[in-house]
């Protein structure tokens, strides 16, 4: 087939990708004010070595090619829409001018973005004789390709037949087996993507919820989160404590789903309370600096390792950083920040301060903090050089905001540990 993409989602370039890898003829196209052709040598658009490589190689053979809206082939068989909330707007420009200049009623439309409920239907009234379906972007940032090509099943809104057979044969080279799809109404669809969501934000919170008791009880939340996986009816899933989830699509999945709940009349405090409990979880780290300094942060530095609100990404929408950073700020507090990708993030969000320093060596960041606080797990803050970071810090405390260290072992080189329910 022939299709185009519209959209500079991750979802958007990984489904370029898979789809270019499986043969079709991908045209991703330029509908924004930066020139997307540029991309693939221009650096890493979405920081994951993996997709970058498979942009470059499906291009290099032909199967991807980077386009104009206006130089966009005729016979294009499919189109796919992965735009995120603030671009809606995008989405009706495109399906205006397709309208006018294209016959379309026997394409396939298929809408990917993140617009909430509804947002299938209000795409469709530009062209309502087109075959319109909803796919979820369920895509997992740092594990991009992989969420997708792993899934063991499709959601799918999709009211027409004819529609399920094309997208059928579109994603049959990633989902051959009739059994992995799992079609249902646009609307029933749209709100299963947020459901999910929600049920996940749920167990998270929970979880930090637990954690807050635990700690009060002097027990051990890494116990209770073990004794929990190993139930075959709960599992391991998203249920890690930690300082709060963050990420720009799935907090505006919980914030949509719960406006939804609520207009509709239902009184369900559920997923309001998921997501007071995750802001909460947000200041946590900075109330433990607080209690432990008896309130005296004010001419300190403190260390924070991590700002992407998730590791291997640099996205630092929503992330625990941000409130952390405020809150240190307001007691005078110098801070010194590393993370392997999200530094320019940083920069480009708070411009030059002298109450922020960020650092390319992570114990460089540690140098005369009176803290270092961990806020996103990268693989690289796991195995810690305690004896620089004794000599770098001007007192051992380490806050771990993740609960990826061993409390007894931090101690036994001569550190203070805080984690989160431990």
């Amino acid at each position: 087939m022939n299709v185009a993409i519209f959209g500079r989602t991750l979802y958007a370039g990984v489904m370029s990708a898979l789809l270019a890898e499986c043969g079709h003829k991908v045209f991703w196209c330029d509908v924004f004010d930066n020139d997307i052709k540029t991309l693939p040598s221009d650096g890493e658009l979405f920081q994951e070595t993996s997709l970058s490589q498979l942009l470059a190689k499906v291009q290099t053979n032909g199967f991807l090619q980077y386009s104009e809206l206006s130089t966009l082939p005729l016979d294009i068989d499919a189109y796919l829409f992965s735009l995120n909330q603030t671009e809606e707007a995008v989405g009706h420009t495109v399906l205006e001018q397709l309208r006018q200049h294209v016959g379309i009623s026997s394409k396939l439309m298929i809408n990917a973005s993140t617009l909430g409920l509804n947002g299938t239907e209000r795409l469709k009234q530009n062209l309502p004789n087109a075959d319109w379906v909803y796919l979820p972007d369920m895509v997992q940032e740092g594990n991009a390709i992989h969420s997708i090509t792993q899934a063991k099943h499709l959601i799918v809104g999709c009211d027409e037949l004819s529609a399920q057979i094309q997208i059928q044969e579109l994603l049959r080279p990633l989902y051959p087996r009739a059994q992995q799809y799992i079609f249902m109404p646009v609307l029933d669809a749209e709100f299963t993507k947020l459901s999910i969501s929600g049920m996940l934000a749920t167990r998270i919170s929970y979880i930090n919820d637990l954690a807050v008791v635990a700690e009060k009880l002097g027990i051990d939340i890494e116990l209770v989160r073990q004794g929990m996986a190993s139930d075959s009816r709960i599992g391991s899933s998203y249920m890690f404590p930690g300082a709060g989830f963050g990420g720009e699509n799935f907090t505006h999945d919980i914030l949509t789903l719960a406006n939804t709940v609520s207009n509709t009349g239902v009184k369900s405090q559920l997923l309001a309370q998921v997501w007071d409990i995750n802001e909460q979880q947000k200041e946590l780290l900075f109330r433990k600096l607080w209690n432990y300094f008896s309130g005296d942060l004010s001419g300190k530095t403190v260390a924070i390792w991590g700002a992407a609100f998730k590791e291997n990404t640099f996205r630092t929408k929503q992330s625990p950083v941000h409130i952390m950073l405020a809150a240190l700020w307001a007691q005078g507090v110098i801070v010194k920040l590393h993370d392997p990708q999200a530094l320019t993030e940083i920069a480009h969000e708070y411009g030059p301060r002298d109450d922020l320093i960020l650092c390319e060596d992570q114990y460089e960041a540690c140098k005369d903090a009176s803290a270092l606080c961990l806020l996103t797990a990268w693989k690289q803050y796991w195995s810690l050089d305690y004896s620089t970071l004794m000599k770098e810090m001007e007192h051992p405390l380490i806050l771990d905001g993740r609960n990826i260290y061993n409390p007894e072992y931090v101690r036994a080189q001569g550190f203070n540990y805080i984690g989160v329910g431990r």
